[in-house]
């Protein structure tokens, strides 16, 4: 079992940064990969981004790619999704997962998830 815990969302206006961090509980943390992925209010959850195992291998959704940055810390059992150059069609509830494979992009492939954290752009 693995609980995750978002946190950093927040109100940014365009054009800045936020930092997402998903805190993991459990000693398993470096055998899942970690996924971000996205909900837009009227919309599906959409896949952002994903890092393998011991974060050597990422994978973007090609809307963020060049603008975010996934990473994590396997000693401090926390995912990092890093927002530069934030746009108003980010804002979404953004969520962290974990997956018991790499590179899955759909959210049938995660087995755990967080609550998500409310990241909304303003124009």
């Amino acid at each position: 079992q693995v609980q995750l815990v978002e946190s950093g969302g927040g109100l940014v206006e365009a054009g800045g940064s936020l930092r997402l961090s998903c805190a993991a509980s459990g000693r398993t943390f470096s055998s899942y990969a970690m996924g971000w992925f996205r909900q837009a209010p009227g919309k599906e959850r959409e896949f952002v981004a994903v890092i393998s195992w011991g974060g050597g291998s990422t994978r973007y959704a090609d809307s963020v790619k060049a603008r975010f940055t996934i990473s994590r810390d396997n000693a401090k059992n926390t995912a990092y999704l890093q927002m530069n150059s934030l746009k108003p069609e980010d804002t979404a509830v953004y969520y962290c997962a974990a997956s018991n494979m790499y590179g899955s992009t759909n959210d049938i492939g995660y087995n755990y998830w967080g609550q998500g954290t409310q990241v909304t752009v303003s124009s």
